[in-house]
C-alpha cells in the first residue's frame, strides 16, 4: 500500500476533519535529529508538538532532554503533570503565572524563565513582591543571534542583548538581585534554522540565502563563544542552548553550545521541505472530506483555512498532499468553511473521499483539532489529546 491507502485504511472508522501522526515517520525524523546532533542533547520545542502525550513519547527516546516551552502558564501546567527541566524560551508578562511560579518551590526548581533586560527583572520583582515565602526564580539570558551586515539584518527581532559586554552587564545585574539565579543562555539563529536554503524555482535566491547563512554561522560561532565566556565569569551556567531543526548539524559543532533545540523536525511540515542538509518524512497530516464536485477537474472539501503564522503568502497555506496533483483555486485559496481544489486528480475523487493535507508549520495544526490519531502501519493505535483537547489554550 502507498501512504494514502494506508492512511485511508487506518482511519476508515473516523469521520473527517481529523488529524493524524504517522509514528514510523516521526520516529525516523527523531532518529535523524539525534544523528545530526552528534551526541549533544536536544531540548524539545513544545510549540511544534502541542500534545502532552506526544511530548512524553519523544522525551522517552534517546537523545532528547528537557522541553522548550512558549508560555509560562504552559510550563506550569507541564510541570504539574510531571515534566521536568522546562525552559520558557520567550519572556513573560503574566503576573499571575509569575506569582504562581514564585510560590511553588517544586515548579520553580523545574522551570527557567527567559529575560533580556533589567526591565524584565523589575517586572518579575513587582509581580512576585507579595509572595511569601518566595522560591528562587531560575533565569535564562536571551542573546540576539541575528546576522547584521551593511546596515541590514537577517534573523528574528528578539533580544536587545548582542555583544559580550551587554550580556555580562545583564548577568551582573541578575547577580545583584536576591531571588534570581542565572542558569542558562539562549541564542536562536532563526536566519539559519528557520530559513530553507533550497527555495523552489529560485536559484538566485538560494545562492543569496546560502551565502548569508555561511557568513552568519561564521560570525555567530565567534560572538556566541565570547558571550558565553563573559557570562560564565559571573554565573554558573547549566546550559547554553542554540539552534533549531534547520541548523542542528551546524550548531552542534560550537563548543560553547551544550544543548540544541528542535521541534518542527518531528512532524516535518511543508516549510521544512526546502533544506539541502536533511530530508524529513511528513509525519503530521489532516484529512478533509470531499463534499462537492462543482465541475470537471474540481472538488470542494470541507474547511481547510488553517493558515500558518508569519508573512502572508502562498507558502503559509496548507499543502494538498494526497492524492498528489491538487492545487488551490487562485481566487479562493484555503477557505474558512470550504476549499475548492483543482487538478486531474480531482477526477477520481468522489463525495466522502479524503484529501490529505500538510500544514505549513508544525504545532499550529494542533490548534484546530482536539486529538491526534497515532497511526502505525495501517492501524490507528490510539488517539492522544492536543493541548486544546485537554482544554488548554496558551496563545
Amino acid at each position: 500500500m502507498d501512504d494514502r491507502q494506508r492512511y485511508d485504511r487506518a482511519t476508515a472508522a473516523l469521520e473527517p476533519p481529523f488529524a493524524i501522526v504517522d509514528l514510523a515517520a516521526m520516529r525516523a525524523n527523531a532518529a535523524d535529529l539525534v544523528r545530526r546532533a552528534a551526541g549533544k542533547p536536544i531540548r524539545v520545542a513544545s510549540k511544534s508538538i502541542r500534545s502532552r502525550p506526544l511530548l512524553e513519547r519523544i522525551l522517552a527516546m534517546d537523545g532528547f532532554r528537557g522541553v522548550m516551552s512558549y508560555t509560562l502558564p504552559e510550563a506550569l501546567w507541564l510541570a504539574g503533570n510531571g515534566i521536568t527541566d522546562i525552559l520558557v524560551a520567550y519572556p513573560t508578562a503574566d503576573r499571575h503565572a509569575l506569582a504562581a511560579l514564585a510560590g511553588d518551590a517544586r515548579a520553580a526548581g523545574h522551570i527557567t524563565v527567559t529575560v533580556d533586560s533589567a526591565a524584565h527583572l523589575d517586572y518579575i520583582e513587582a509581580a512576585v513582591a507579595a509572595v511569601r515565602p518566595r522560591a528562587e526564580i531560575r533565569l535564562c539570558l536571551d542573546l540576539d543571534a541575528a546576522y547584521v551586515a551593511f546596515g541590514r539584518r537577517a534573523g528574528a527581532l528578539r533580544s536587545p542583548v548582542r555583544e559580550p559586554h551587554e550580556a555580562a552587564d545583564l548577568a551582573a545585574e541578575i547577580a545583584k538581585r536576591p531571588g534570581f539565579r542565572l542558569v542558562g543562555l539562549l541564542a536562536y539563529e532563526a536566519q539559519i534554522a528557520g530559513v530553507g536554503d533550497a527555495p523552489p524555482s529560485n536559484a538566485a535566491r538560494a545562492r543569496l540565502i546560502r551565502l548569508m547563512q555561511a557568513l552568519s554561522a561564521r560570525e555567530l560561532i565567534l560572538r556566541r563563544g565570547r558571550v558565553v565566556n563573559a557570562v560564565r565569569r559571573l554565573a554558573d551556567l547549566e546550559f547554553v542552548n542554540g539552534g533549531g531543526t534547520g541548523s542542528v548539524e551546524l550548531t552542534t559543532r560550537e563548543k560553547a553550545v551544550t544543548e540544541l533545540a528542535a521541534g518542527s523536525g518531528f512532524f516535518h511540515p511543508r516549510l521544512f521541505d526546502f533544506y539541502r542538509r536533511f530530508t524529513g518524512r511528513p509525519a503530521a497530516l489532516f484529512a478533509l472530506p470531499v463534499v462537492r464536485r462543482p465541475g470537471p477537474g474540481t472538488v470542494t472539501v470541507l474547511g481547510g483555512g488553517y493558515l500558518a503564522s508569519g508573512p502572508a503568502g502562498p507558502a503559509r497555506a496548507p499543502q494538498p498532499y494526497l492524492p498528489a496533483g491538487l492545487r488551490y483555486a487562485p481566487e479562493e485559496g484555503a477557505g474558512e468553511v470550504q476549499t475548492p481544489l483543482l487538478g486531474q486528480a480531482a477526477e477520481d475523487l468522489r463525495l466522502g473521499d479524503r484529501v490529505w493535507f500538510r500544514h505549513a508549520k508544525a504545532g499550529e495544526l494542533c490548534e484546530h483539532f482536539d486529538a491526534l490519531h497515532l497511526v502505525d502501519g495501517d492501524t490507528v493505535v490510539e488517539p492522544v489529546p492536543t493541548y486544546r483537547g485537554e482544554g488548554r489554550t496558551f496563545l
